[in-house]
């Protein structure tokens, strides 16, 4: 469960972060100004819509610093990958290969990776974008 005073700190924090105001921040992420406010003083919870919207908003949010202040802002990017890039793609065709007891569906050749993020089932992640 998320702490709302603690999110509102983290909030206040990435206005700080910015150096922006309640209402640009709304502006940003439009939505209402009232809604920033509302967070800020601890009268209502965000919302997953309003959570996402910062994370579009402010990429440098990390997701589980915003809700339980584990992590790091602004967030490190991997900027020497170590790993190889799995390709599924065969000439441009899109079709699902199966993959233990889930599906992936390949992508275009054309088609870029944005992100990848693993799940483990402790409910960390961890989120590596190129």
């Amino acid at each position: 469960m998320v702490n709302v005073e603690e999110f509102a700190k983290r909030l206040k924090i990435i206005i700080d972060y910015y150096e922006i105001s309640a209402s640009l921040l709304a502006e940003k992420m439009e939505i209402q100004r009232s809604s920033i406010s509302h967070i800020l003083s601890g009268r209502n919870k965000p919302s997953l819509e309003f959570v996402l919207k910062i994370l579009k908003t402010f990429p440098e949010v990390e997701l589980y610093w915003l809700l339980n202040g584990i992590g790091e802002f602004p967030k490190q990017t991997i900027t020497n990958n170590k790993y190889t890039p799995l390709s599924l793609t065969d000439g441009g065709s899109t079709q699902t290969k199966k993959l233990g007891t889930e599906s992936v569906t390949d992508a275009k050749k054309e088609d870029e990776i944005e992100r990848i993020v693993i799940f483990y089932k402790n409910g960390t992640f961890k989120n590596f974008i190129s």
